[in-house]
Parts: C-alpha cells; structure tokens; sequence
C-alpha cells in the first residue's frame, strides 16, 4: 500500500527463466506468454515459501544487529547473476554471508524477487541502493532499467530532493548517462534548483559543473550570485573553492547598479573581492565602453562576456501557440541590444514564425525588402521556428545574435524545460527541432492543455575585431 500511495512505478525486465517455459511443440504465443506468467507466480510462490531452497542468503549490514536471510536457490541465482555463479561455485557450505550496506540491505529483498519475477517495484529512495545491487550483481538488465527509471523521474517531486543525490551516485558509480541526464536536467532547471532545500547540499564539483556552464536557464546572473553566495555561507568551504566558484559568475552579465550593490552589501564578495578584483574592474571597463572599441582590446569571446539562458524579459521573450499543428503562427518581441551597459538603450524588434509544415532552406522563398516573411508549407513538413530582426542596424556590427528556444512541457506534475535548441536564424539548422514532440498526438509531453509552451531568448555575442593590443 505504501508504495502504491508513492506512486510506485513497475520495471519489467529480461525474464531469463522464460527459456523454462518453452516446451517442444508449443506454437501459439498466447500458450507461451499464459505460460510463462505461471512459471513466474510459481517462482515467486518458491522464494516466498522456500521451496526447494538449498541455500540461505544471510545478508548483514556493518555496525548493526539487524540481519535478514533468505532462502533462495543456487541455480536460478546463477543463471541471473555472474556475481552470484562465482560465489556460489564450490561453495560447500549452504550458507552465503552477504556484506550490504543499511541501505541496500533494506531493498535485498526486492532485488532478490527481480531475479525470481524479472519485475520490481520502487519509490524514488528506493533506486539508488537497487541500482547499486544491480551493478554489484552484474544484472545488466536491472541496471539499465533503474537507469531509465531515474532519468524519466528527474521532475518528480521530493521533499529533500533527490537530482543532485542521484547526479553524485551517477559519478561515483561511472554512471555516465544518467550523470549527463542529472547534470543537464538541473542546467535547464536551475531556478527551481536554486529555490529548493536541495541545493544548499550540493557538492563542490557539482556547484563548479553547474557554474561552467552557458546552457543555465534562470532569471539572471544576479539569481545566479545569490544562490552562490547562500552556498558558501552555508557550507563554509576551503578558501581555494570559493575564489573558483566566485570567478565562475559572469559580472559582466550584471547591469552596474547590480555590481555596485554587491561590491557595499555582500559578505561573501567583501571577503574574497581580492580574487575577483580583475573580472569586477573588467566588468565595469566592459559597461563603459563601446563593445566595438572594447573588442580592440580584451578577447570579448570570453566567458565573462557570454549571456547564459536568461528568462528576464530584456532577453526575450515567452511563446504561447494554441493548437501548433494548425497553420503558421508569428509573434513580435524587443530585447536589449548587447548586455553592455553602453547598449542599454538600445531596442532590437525580432519578428519570430512558427510553422509547423516547414520547407527545407533550399526551398524557401527569400524575404521581402520590408522583412516580411512569407512562408511556404507543405504536407508532411516539419515544425520549424524563424527568427529574424525587424530591421537592420549599424549597430549590429560586431554582434553576432545566437538565439535559443527553450520547450516547456509537463513532467509528473511538474513545468520542466524538456529541450533546448540554439540557432543563428531557424530551427532548421538543427535538423531535429521537436522531432520527437509528436504535436498531433493529445496526450503529448508537449502540449500543455493543447497548447506549445515556448521561451525564446535572444543571447548577443560580441566579436573580437582586433587580437593585437594597441
């Protein structure tokens, strides 16, 4: 019941003991799949009951008087697990001591019942230590299947949390794929992370893989120092970890009003300001001057100087399409024109189309003198989104405008960011843009209340013109 009231999720793994239940002369599949459930309720019935057992698992737990034996039975152990073959491979004695640690030896018994069922059922606390046993065990087929488990139950909602904790275990264990689903899960989440109990707790080298990254979608670099700053506060690390963290925020980023209200009111940028003296000094030189002489000087390329996905409407902009697969749809929207404060003035008008039968680029018909875009569909196209200014400007030397759509879609309950794609001018040039969305079908992770939920950001990069110093 309790795990039901959690909302349990069934893993159905490779039933191995499925060869037991092909017998010669057997040809329906319906007889062979009405069999195999059978062999399976009997398996289940044996470890329950145990049957024909003819070996005790005494699985003990370090520094506890708790100990939990089950009797099993050596064969089918074998054939589900190499780790288990070895062990039990002229083992004389009919008892087999297990170290586990508390946590897993809380789940032994489930993982022993997958090996007789081939299915299991867990809570969110519950996969951690199941994929440990997993991978311990070598039961491929269970460690791939929690894997999936925790990457689609990123969004579920925890009360501790449960991404960060699952990020650490994926690098300890060598889990790189669910490691690079945590990680990007959390870059593309990070507002909610930063509000949460969760992030007070995260690890050094994860603060540091967060901060690195341009792909962060939160309100603004300011939210950004704010949660730092929190962090630090709270775990009081080495002074060599707080100096990388506090070099990783880009304060160029930040409007000088912002920069100067840190440099009077913040603790933590009072303490270390020495470390970060030269980005602050080259932030406030980066707000002053014109982009075009600052790039004759200092390389504007780097990352203190790079826009991350910020959602403030200076930088864009969100898009709401009803009924996506119906016919074209534009939206008009302004952004600033560079984060430099000498372009704070400064108003760029974007005209964006959405069409969700798109011709491929070298079908498509060029713009009007005016801008105007006159799109062509066809049947069986695919979606496409085309951003565009609505005029051209002296101002846009130097500038090179990289734009962003992030999706939105409802995950267990949840508003998520479920993609994100970067481009000069279309979608097209990814080549994959909501190409696994399916808009037609009703029940679409996409489509919230029959609606495409879209966040365009116009992120502004400016060029280095000249390297040689003058």
């Amino acid at each position: 019941k309790d795990e039901r009231d959690e909302m349990a999720q069934r893993l159905v793994g490779v039933q191995l003991l499925a060869a037991l239940c092909v017998q010669a002369g057997a040809a329906a599949a319906g007889r062979l799949t009405a069999h195999s459930l059978t062999v399976v309720q009997r398996l289940e019935a044996m470890l329950l009951q145990g049957n024909g057992s003819d070996v005790s698992l005494r699985v003990e737990t370090p520094n506890a008087d708790e100990v939990k034996v089950i009797q099993a039975h050596a064969l089918l152990l074998s054939l589900q697990s190499p780790v288990f073959e070895e062990m039990l491979l002229g083992h004389n004695s009919s008892l087999l001591v297990l170290k586990e640690s508390s946590d897993c030896a809380a789940v032994f018994d489930k993982f022993i019942r997958y090996l007789y069922c081939g299915e299991i059922s867990l809570r969110l606390d519950q996969a951690t230590p199941l994929h440990k046993l997993a991978t311990r065990y070598q039961v491929t087929a269970l460690q791939q299947g929690i894997t999936q488990y925790m990457t689609q139950n990123l969004a579920r909602d925890s009360s501790p949390g449960h991404v960060a904790g699952w990020y650490e275990y994926a690098v300890q264990a060598g889990d790189l794929p669910l490691r690079d689903s945590c990680l990007q899960y959390m870059a593309w989440n990070l507002s909610a992370l930063l509000q949460g109990g969760e992030w007070a707790t995260v690890s050094s080298q994860l603060l540091m893989s967060l901060l690195q990254r341009s792909d962060l979608v939160l309100q603004s670099e300011t939210e950004l120092f704010a949660a730092l700053e929190a962090w630090i506060l709270h775990n009081e690390p080495d002074g060599l970890t707080a100096e990388n963290a506090l070099r990783a925020v880009r304060y160029a980023m930040m409007p000088p009003r912002e920069l100067f209200r840190l440099q009077t009111q913040s603790s933590v940028l009072a303490r270390y300001q020495e470390s970060v003296r030269d980005l602050l000094y080259m932030s406030y030189q980066f707000h002053s001057a014109s982009p075009l002489h600052m790039a004759k000087y200092f390389d504007v390329n780097c990352s203190l100087f790079v826009p991350r996905n910020y959602l403030s409407p200076t930088w864009g902009s969100p898009w709401v399409i009803s009924n996506p697969t119906r016919d074209d749809r534009s939206t008009s929207f302004q952004t600033q024109l560079g984060p430099s404060g000498h372009d704070a003035s400064k108003r760029v008008t974007w005209n964006a189309l959405f069409s969700p039968r798109w011709l491929p680029l070298s079908m498509r018909p060029m713009y009007t003198e005016t801008g105007a875009m006159q799109p062509t569909r066809v049947e069986g196209g695919r979606p496409r989104i085309i951003i565009t200014p609505a005029t051209s400007s002296a101002d846009f030397a130097g500038v090179n405008f990289q734009k962003t759509v992030l999706v939105m879609a409802q995950q267990r309950g949840r508003m998520v960011v479920k993609q994100v794609y970067t481009f000069h001018q279309s979608t097209e040039e990814n080549g994959d843009f909501l190409a696994e969305a399916d808009l037609y079908r009703r029940t679409s992770d996409y489509l919230i209340d029959s609606s495409l939920l879209l966040h365009i950001v116009v992120k502004p990069l400016y060029q280095t013109l000249i390297t040689a110093k003058n």
